[in-house]
């Protein structure tokens, strides 16, 4: 069986662009959140990125998932895997098939905002996967994580190192947003970026083929649809700088003349000088003792931590409690 609960429709959505998009260019270092690159352009470029030869972080999970999967089902015996900001959910099918065949899973939850790609994922997992209750729900894990299901026996899945996407401050609310709604003894499966040498990082976020710059473009194409606003992606430069204080990589894109920006359905008009940057993406990366330090301060203690063979990404096994 699959059902699909919905608890974020096109009027949240829209009221939530609207809400950053005002705040964000009207400070005084203009921000978007990344979460506005992923229409379905932004879904089909950031697949494409991921299987450029310089952006190692999806290839370096899969193969720690594909080691260690039957580990993590052995372990916790989970009896329902919940993955946040689910999408296509192709990684997680690894976990599904070892979990299957731990002979304890009888049910899968996605969690995500969109509600065509969740529902295309639910039906394609409803197909490989008939003996399994999947359950979609249609919802943003920051703001709907109560409406996750009750019960023993849980494992949630937070994959692709979309936590370093969030600030520390957000980082900590959210970590500890999760464990409130696990039991004692339940689990959370953490993806999780390593810092390491800046030539390695840098091209991971500024490709040679450009893919990346066109992703990072796509959130002002967004706002122009959405927002009537007259951006024009061609005259900002895509930009992505490791910042070595914070441990992060920051994606921006700087304005490469002095201009005014319309964006009518907010009344605003937003003004760039030459050489202004908007941050659109910051993506943390994470040193061991960090990531079990903020899982702790979180209510969780990591029992088990993988690394793939190049040393290059982890993924963390944390218990509740």
């Amino acid at each position: 069986m699959n059902d699909l609960e919905i608890h974020l429709d096109e009027r949240d959505l829209e009221a939530g662009l609207r809400a950053d998009v005002l705040a964000g260019l009207t400070a005084g270092d203009k921000w978007l959140p990344p979460k506005w690159f992923y229409d379905a352009r932004g879904s089909e470029l950031f697949d494409a990125i991921t299987l450029l030869p310089e952006y190692y972080p999806t290839r370096a999970e899969r193969a720690i998932l594909a080691a260690r999967a039957g580990d993590i089902a052995r372990i916790t015996e989970a009896k329902t895997l919940v993955e946040l900001g689910s999408g296509s959910s192709e990684k997680t099918r690894l976990l599904l098939d070892a979990l299957l065949a731990q002979g304890t899973l009888g049910a899968f939850v996605p969690l995500d905002v969109s509600a065509s790609a969740l529902a295309d994922a639910v039906t394609r997992l409803d197909a490989a996967y008939p003996s399994l209750s999947v359950r979609g729900i249609v919802g943003d894990y920051t703001r709907h994580l109560r409406h996750l299901p009750d019960g023993g026996g849980r494992l949630v899945a937070f994959l692709g190192g979309t936590i370093g996407n969030l600030l520390p401050a957000e980082r900590a609310t959210f970590l500890r947003d999760v464990r409130g709604v696990l039991d004692d003894g339940e689990w959370l499966l953490l993806g999780a970026d390593l810092v390491k040498d800046p030539a390695v990082l840098i091209p991971a976020y500024d490709d040679a083929a450009g893919v990346t710059a066109d992703f990072n473009r796509n959130v002002l194409r967004v706002i122009n649809r959405h927002l009537d606003a007259s951006f024009d992606p061609d005259l900002f430069q895509h930009v992505a700088v490791w910042d070595d204080e914070n441990e992060w990589i920051e994606m921006r894109l700087r304005a490469s003349e002095a201009m005014r920006v319309p964006v009518r359905a907010l009344g605003l008009e937003v003004d760039f000088a030459r050489g202004e940057t908007l941050r659109t993406e910051v993506s943390a990366k994470f040193r061991p003792e960090r990531l079990e330090s903020e899982l702790a301060e979180a209510g969780f203690r990591v029992r088990h931590r993988w690394t793939d063979d190049g040393g290059l990404f982890t993924v963390a096994l944390a218990q509740a409690g």
